[in-house]
């Protein structure tokens, strides 16, 4: 639990209007600190959904074949591996406050990098460093997301991974009035680089200094000569979520496009469904978790997430696809959200120390899932593959019914 000083709120009170002032003052403030994490989820998502919505003119711009715009892709989950090893012992040590409020100005910061680069090995530091500084920005950011929850007594988690989410949205909206306007990359970018400081500027009275008890006791803390299971199959449950998370991501227009044969723009209509409900369904999540516990949540979350892949396989058409992926995407919402709380308030080992863990263990998912559809796909058909990886929901479901912790 943050070990937060409300007593500077008895300063600005007056003193006729003692509990009921006080308690309506904290409150407030409270509503104000989860405002401002949100914020920084925002942040967070609309520079990564900036850069994505540049890359065909990046590419164009370079002069980048698809294997050359691959490869150079790359270098952002090597930046994010390598960060990996230290970035929990970093946000420990200096506090999650400080790594979040740097972390997201230098994450901005790399993004302005990329548009100036002239040459692709400009860009691949650049990439690197956006990998590299975005992996602190998030184990930091999500930490603040943990602390910030310990302060309520409902669950609120989920509104801050749907904050990002919404942040894909609008970063995809000012894109498109940017190409409207015809402004290069470093323009745009400049522009989520304003943006950013002024979250900063404008919230970062409200990001919370937390004094952990753990800080002193265990910041020292190794995985390798203490592992904690419960964190590795807490990962492992993360790793089934964010693998079919990702093959949404690069693989759901492919799909529309290849076995649904969908018409013209329609070829995105899968895409865009299965994003609309997934940060619809991260806003509804705490009132899920509320209502029924987070077992039961990321127990259906596993079968819908299966129930959506075989229905594409089994029923390859236009609507029921569709109907299909919003299934995919409303799974998938709930899991990290849910598993990243969890982890964090882990007894044992510190909340960024342990997210780190968790993170890192799911973030394979993003890079084994894709691949392995296409390996699949390659060697059967694209519809198989969709098949396997609807396995992945299921051990979900096996997996946290069986956890004790969720007991």
């Amino acid at each position: 639990m943050p070990l937060i000083d409300y007593s500077f709120l008895s300063k600005i009170l007056p003193k006729a209007k003692i509990k009921k002032s006080f308690r309506k003052a904290k409150k407030s403030y409270l509503n104000r600190v989860r405002l401002a994490t949100s914020l920084f989820f925002f942040g967070m998502g609309f520079c990564f959904a900036t850069w994505a919505s540049r890359i065909p003119d990046i590419k164009s711009v370079l002069q980048l074949s698809e294997a050359a715009l691959g490869t150079l892709l790359f270098a952002i989950p090597v930046g994010q591996l390598i960060a990996m090893p230290f970035s929990g012992k970093v946000v420990t040590h200096y506090g999650s406050r400080t790594i979040s409020i740097l972390g997201l100005l230098l994450y901005a910061v790399c993004l302005t990098l990329l548009g100036l680069a002239t040459t692709s090995w400009q860009l691949a530091i650049g990439l690197f460093l956006f990998g590299f500084f975005g992996n602190f920005c998030n184990i930091a950011v999500n930490t603040q997301g943990v602390y910030t929850q310990q302060l309520f007594d409902k669950p609120i988690i989920g509104s801050f991974h749907g904050s990002w989410s919404l942040a894909g949205f609008c970063g995809a909206l000012v894109g498109l009035v940017m190409l409207a306007f015809k402004l290069s990359p470093l323009q745009h970018f400049a522009v989520a680089l304003s943006l950013v400081i002024a979250i900063v500027l404008l919230n970062y009275k409200f990001i919370l200094k937390v004094k952990s008890k753990q800080r002193e006791e265990k910041s020292s803390y190794s995985f390798f000569k203490n592992p904690d299971m419960t964190l590795i199959w807490l990962g492992i449950v993360c790793f089934c979520g964010m693998a079919s998370e990702g093959i949404m991501f690069d693989w759901s227009g492919v799909y529309f496009k290849e076995i649904i044969k969908a018409p013209g723009a329609l070829v995105v209509l899968g895409y865009t469904t299965f994003m609309i409900s997934m940060a619809s369904g991260r806003f509804l999540s705490d009132i899920l978790v509320r209502k029924y516990s987070a077992k039961k949540v990321l127990i259906s979350s596993g079968l819908v997430i299966s129930a959506g892949l075989y229905m594409a396989v089994l029923l390859p058409y236009l609507i029921p696809c569709t109907i299909a992926f919003m299934l995919v995407g409303f799974g998938v919402s709930n899991v990290v959200p849910i598993i990243f709380n969890v982890a964090g308030n882990n007894e044992k080992v510190p909340p960024g120390i342990a997210l780190t863990i968790v993170t890192s263990i799911s973030f394979l998912g993003f890079l084994i899932g894709p691949p392995l559809i296409g390996f699949i796909a390659e060697l059967t058909s694209l519809k198989y593959s969709f098949a396997v990886i609807g396995v992945f929901g299921i051990i979900i479901s096996i997996l946290v019914s069986r956890l004790r912790l969720f007991k």
